[in-house]
């Protein structure tokens, strides 16, 4: 056996892991943290992804101690850093200051997992706890400043980083997981067409001779789902809904139609339920509540459908698009922690699926795997690098609120933040409104912090720099964003406002403004994605609300960064947005992920 074995301790990682051990060639398999050593004889090596808990903590997930006789090469990443040398008498404690974000690592052995590194990397953390001391035969073997960023012990071919190696902004991470596979003796004869080919003949057992319901959106992940479901069983067995929820970006129930119809998908039809979903999230505020009632709405429309059409329900099952990072950030294995609830992990789909009524297809795969299996099938590339948009649509991009909400002493930790600040010339304001975010492998539910003053004088790299400070030593706050236009808050007033046509509506105006925009300066492909959203506050007016513009650059989603834009075309893009009717302020959030999601909601 040429596997690697992928211990899931709970954190986003597990199958992110997995994927960069598949996108370098080498076979995978992902286990359960507590899995007992016995069924992992025959494996090359053997992985700790990280999680959410502390390895002090008394009821924190562990490992079996005999893994570590198993005679492999283990690498054990933050959490599970943390535990495979708290399993060999370190000591693990809270760290002097939370990192999230990129840290600059200092290389102090470049043997090993670090064979062929400079002296100095870029590498990505998210943690909040340390190795303070270390095991019997380990070494230091990079450092951050107060930080044991990778250790090793040689003999073993044991190894431990505090950074993930397996996100992308890890400049060299691919680099140094070969370096590790290869200290496994893997196999690299892994490839996406032997994914395909075993899908559809997994879509083929599990169907059987039932028919598939298939619930399209006109993004990538469900038309990929789409196509690999009929490139499977044929078009007459996939019944393809494409719900209009009112939430839909301007003029795009139309474009999806003619897309998908232009692709061959005949057997697809449309249905209008934006007064249904208006009408159930009136006085709706809070973001979790918004999403399970969004994914409540979807079945009970699918199954008004199915009635209209008389479907027996023992002869169809549900497939939805559903990609790897909707089950891990909904808290959908057995150790992770819920960073918000995806419209397709609703807990009625959670009783279907153990009913064996789902049909997944892409669920174990990234944006990128979907999007290689998509040109795979012969997808147009236009389909193919649509940027990802929420099930939930506009809905997740337009706050509500019903109150002005601060964190206690805002006004003293304000002056904290501005004491840090002074020297870059800014002054901080924290919104009292709140976003979610995810720090440790947590959900955060915390306030933004926006930047004034000098800021177009503040390089990008200056301002990531100090977000990332603010928000690692200030517990208040999970996003920082720039006051672009206009550039000094006077008054700041919080509207109530809930979920309504007019709010969608100046949404869309907004939303349009920056998809001209990204096609105007081919910026398709360089931004990842490029949520727009909805503030329920009015700047320096009586009434009114703003406009966050939140681009990122990502392959995979479970982290991302900042989009640095080009000042100008900044620049112009806000004024473009300030100057429509009923907006008071457009700012820019410099928010990597983590601590921020990609979405505010």
């Amino acid at each position: 056996m040429d596997k690697i074995a992928v211990l899931d301790f709970g954190g986003q990682y597990a199958h992110l892991i997995a994927n960069r051990v598949r996108r370098l060639g080498a076979y995978s398999e992902i286990f359960d943290g507590e899995t007992p050593a016995e069924k992992l004889h025959g494996y090359k090596g053997i992985i700790f992804s990280g999680g959410p808990q502390s390895v002090y903590e008394h009821d924190s997930v562990k490992c079996d101690p005999k893994i570590l006789e198993l005679g492999v090469p283990i690498l054990g990443i933050c959490y599970g850093h943390q535990l495979l040398a708290f399993m060999q008498g370190a000591k693990v404690e809270p760290a002097h200051m939370r990192e999230f974000g990129l840290t600059e690592m200092k290389v102090l052995k470049a043997e090993g997992v670090f064979k062929g590194l400079g002296p100095n990397e870029t590498v990505w953390m998210s943690h909040g706890d340390s190795v303070k001391q270390l095991p019997p035969g380990y070494e230091v073997i990079g450092e951050t400043p107060g930080e044991h960023a990778a250790i090793a012990n040689f003999s073993k071919n044991f190894y431990g980083f505090q950074f993930h190696v397996e996100v992308v902004h890890t400049v060299h991470g691919q680099k140094i997981l070969k370096n590790f596979l290869d200290l496994c003796g893997a196999d690299f004869s892994w490839k996406i067409d032997d994914y395909i080919a075993q899908e559809i003949a997994a879509i083929q057992k599990t169907v059987g001779d039932k028919k598939v319901f298939m619930m399209v959106s006109g993004g990538v992940d469900s038309t990929v789902a789409f196509a690999l479901l009929e490139k499977a069983l044929g078009p007459d067995r996939v019944y393809g809904l494409f719900v209009d929820t009112g939430f839909l970006r301007l003029n795009e129930r139309e474009q999806v139609k003619t897309a998908l119809k232009d692709l061959g998908f005949a057997n697809l039809h449309i249905r209008d339920e934006s007064k249904r979903y208006f009408d159930s999230l009136q006085g709706k505020y809070d973001p979790e509540a918004k999403r399970k009632i969004i994914g409540d709405l979807f079945l009970e429309v699918q199954q008004d459908v199915a009635d209209d059409l008389k479907l027996n329900p023992d002869e169809w099952l549900l497939g939805q698009g559903t990609i790897y990072p909707d089950t891990i950030e909904t808290g959908g294995t057995r150790h992770a922690a819920k960073i918000k609830t995806h419209h397709n992990r609703v807990p009625q789909i959670e009783e279907l699926m153990k009913k064996g009524r789902i049909i997944e297809p892409l669920a174990q795969l990234y944006k990128d795997e979907v999007r290689e299996v998509g040109e795979k099938l012969g997808l147009p590339q236009a389909m193919v690098w649509r940027h990802p948009f929420p099930g939930p649509g506009l809905a997740v991009r337009c706050l509500c609120a019903h109150e002005e909400k601060y964190p206690e002493h805002h006004t003293l930790v304000e002056k904290k933040i501005d004491a840090f600040l002074k020297p870059y010339k800014l002054t901080g304001k924290i919104l009292p409104i709140q976003s979610v975010g995810v720090q440790g492998d947590y959900r955060t539910y915390r306030h933004p912090l926006a930047l004034m003053g000098a800021v177009e004088t503040c390089d990008f790299d200056t301002l990531d720099k100090i977000a990332t400070r603010l928000v690692n030593q200030f517990k208040e706050i999970n996003r920082v964003i720039l006051t672009i236009a206009p550039n000094k808050i006077d008054t700041l007033k919080v509207q109530t406002k809930y979920l309504t046509p007019d709010r969608i509506q100046l949404l869309q105006k907004a939303d349009a403004k920056v998809s001209e925009f990204l096609v105007k300066h081919h910026l398709q492909r360089e931004i990842w994605q490029f949520p727009t959203v909805l503030l329920p506050l009015s700047v320096n007016r009586e009434s009114g609300e703003c406009v966050v513009l939140r681009p990122v650059s990502s392959e995979e989603a479970m982290t991302a960064s900042f989009y640095r834009m080009d000042q100008k075309l900044l620049q112009d893009l806000c004024k473009q947005i300030f100057e429509i009717p009923g907006i008071t302020a457009v700012f820019y959030d410099v928010t990597n992920k983590p601590p921020g999601t990609i979405e505010w909601e």
